[in-house]
């Protein structure tokens, strides 16, 4: 009986401890990865100064110019060809290799226009382009870190949509920059057209750059109570005046609008970040690769204000897509519809929306078994890995005997914490 109540006891400390120790790891970890990374911008600058740089550099975005995204295939002559390989090669030893972008700064858009120039011809895959912007950790990023909770999880009981609205005007950021696209969103601009749709899609990117998580995502992802389903989600669905920032006189086929929104710098880059956070994975115990739901979320709401715009559908469930759809997709139709289940069907999306909304995320956090797959998949994340190995590893290795996690060792009284890559050996000895 002692021994069955010590055990209990150690079980609940353990419960507590390792995610807080899981959030300390993890914020170590991105602090030494960020401490000697450049944003693009500024690592350009420091790359001009030098002069070996300097000429590498200029000859790569000559290369670029003439490969057009094709690896140098178009580049004449094998001579050339070889002294643009060699020009990429000695700038992956430069600050510009590993440089990365932060959402909503003052320069994103030349930013992203020279981190697109330099990785272009190292993507292989266009579904799995690497996020060309550096990782957040925020503190809301350590409250979803922190689960799981002991009980049972929070259950909408009113329209907490309508209470994110109040709280925004309340709040003198949210409400100038509500006010700030709720004016070009829903100002008619001729009998032909509802808006103007580039400035709406402007101020709705400030929106969610600008306002603090707390009041945007109140509003973007807020839960609804089981007897107001209907009049709550519809709420919910409105928040970002769909009539003007997400609905076209005709709907598009999708893979068409990826095309188009990879002709832009700042939506190709807000999807491909999308792509990375909120890849689902069947064997983590949150639905999500990175398990975080955090940088999920920061990844969806960086979509709102782009040509791939998402939105709730009319659907029982959480369910998002752009405004787009498979028809007349011919022999692409897997591809198309793969791209539109990535939206409509990602179980770590709607697992982090309902997270958020319920306060909590028991329920999502549930031990299951590793599901057994037959094929390989590479993932952003893998390729990153593979680029760069000091890259934070969050990927679940099946081997039972091999975890990357932060470890406590109990044994009578004796709690030692480290971070640490080892052998899965007796966690609790009592």
């Amino acid at each position: 009986m002692f021994h069955m109540e010590r055990k209990t006891m150690i079980l609940a400390v353990l419960y507590v401890i390792l995610p807080l120790l899981d959030v300390l790891c993890y914020a170590e970890e991105n602090l030494r990865a960020g401490a000697t990374r450049l944003d693009c911008v500024r690592a350009t600058e420091q790359c001009l100064k030098e002069q070996a740089c300097s000429t590498k550099y200029r000859t790569m975005r000559q290369c670029v110019a003439g490969g057009k995204e094709s690896n140098f295939s178009m580049v004449a002559g094998q001579e050339a060809k070889d002294e643009c390989r060699s020009a990429m090669d000695a700038l992956k030893q430069s600050p510009l290799y590993n440089c990365r972008c932060k959402r909503g700064m003052k320069k994103e858009k030349n930013c992203l226009r020279i981190y697109w120039g330099i990785y272009q011809t190292l993507q292989g895959n266009d579904f799995l382009e690497d996020s060309p912007y550096e990782p957040v950790n925020s503190r809301l990023s350590d409250i979803f870190r922190l689960a799981p909770i002991i009980g049972e999880p929070a259950v909408a009981r009113e329209n907490n949509c309508l209470n994110a609205a109040k709280a925004c005007n309340l709040n003198d950021t949210c409400k100038k920059y509500r006010s700030a696209y709720i004016s070009p969103c829903t100002s008619r601009v001729s009998t032909a057209e509802v808006c103007n749709k580039r400035k709406c899609h402007k101020a709705l990117r400030q929106f969610f750059d600008k306002v603090p998580p707390k009041h945007s995502y109140g509003m973007l992802f807020c839960s609804c109570p089981l007897s107001d389903q209907t009049a709550c989600s519809e709420r919910r669905r409105q928040t970002i005046v769909p009539v003007c920032s997400y609905e076209e006189k005709q709907k598009p086929n999708c893979l068409e609008l990826q095309a188009s929104c990879k002709t832009n710098y700042i939506c190709r880059s807000r999807l491909a970040d999308f792509f990375v956070n909120c890849q689902p994975e069947p064997r983590s115990l949150s639905g999500c690769l990175k398990e975080n739901y955090a940088d999920c979320l920061l990844a969806y709401s960086g979509l709102i204000g782009t040509s791939m715009t998402p939105n709730y559908l009319r659907s029982p469930k959480i369910s998002v897509s752009p405004y787009c759809d498979c028809s007349n997709s011919g022999n692409n139709k897997d591809e198309c519809d793969k791209f539109t289940e990535f939206f409509t069907e990602n179980t770590c999306l709607r697992n982090a929306i309902q997270a958020f909304g319920n306060g909590t995320d028991v329920g999502v956090w549930q031990p299951m078994s590793p599901v057994q797959t037959t094929t390989s998949t590479t993932t952003p994340y893998q390729r990153t890995r593979e680029r760069n190995p000091n890259t934070i590893d969050n990927t679940i290795n099946t081997d039972p005997g091999i975890y990357q996690f932060c470890k406590i060792r109990v044994n009578v009284g004796l709690l030692s914490v480290g971070c640490v890559s080892a052998e899965l050996h007796t966690v609790i000895v009592v």
